[in-house]
């Protein structure tokens, strides 16, 4: 599935919101290693479980032929800046619902870039009928919490000592829902 192409400016920063194409699989590997490097965030080390390009190639490709899946990228000045994905289920009984995941280069954090990827996400799945969202996140970044919260989205669930982080601590993973309809 692709979205129209929007353009924001914040803090003298122009930058847009796309769907994925096929050339972004060049920029695409680099950028979720440094994102998944700068915190720990995301459920990957740096390089952990890595996509290639022909990869990421291959995973636009389908999400673009999906009558669900999204894949969308932030950009400024021809420079991927983040990411994000909704991922639905072939099987009928979870044909409403779909998974969401974003990720912004910590240096374009306060820019608004998050709010307007997920905001891509939900008009998408709003469009295709999709009637459940669901994500998880780390109970420690209290900012995506946050800004899961202002857009619907509720606290279904709480993974107890789900992670290791390189402080050797256990982490638990908040599993949060968005329900419409």
């Amino acid at each position: 599935m692709r979205i129209d192409f929007r353009t924001f400016t914040v803090k003298n920063t122009v930058y847009a919101i796309r769907s994925a194409k096929e050339a972004d699989a060049v920029q695409l590997p680099d950028l979720r290693s440094r994102i998944d490097g700068e915190t720990e965030h995301m459920d990957r080390e740096s390089g952990e479980a890595p996509i290639d390009e022909s990869g990421f190639a291959a995973l636009i490709e389908a999400d673009t032929a999906s009558p669900v899946n999204l894949f969308a990228v932030a950009e400024i000045e021809g420079k991927l800046v983040g990411y994000a994905r909704c991922e639905g289920r072939p099987l009928k009984r979870f044909a409403h619902r779909a998974e969401l995941g974003l990720g912004v280069l910590r240096d374009y954090w306060g820019l608004g870039i998050g709010s307007a990827l997920l905001e891509s996400l939900l008009e998408h799945a709003g469009a295709v009928g999709l009637t459940k969202l669901t994500l998880s996140v780390v109970e420690t970044n209290v900012s995506a919490i946050r800004l899961y919260g202002k857009y619907g989205f509720e606290k279904e669930g709480v993974l107890q000592r789900d992670r290791i982080h390189a402080d050797g601590r256990f982490y638990a993973t908040v599993l949060m829902g968005r329900f419409r309809g």
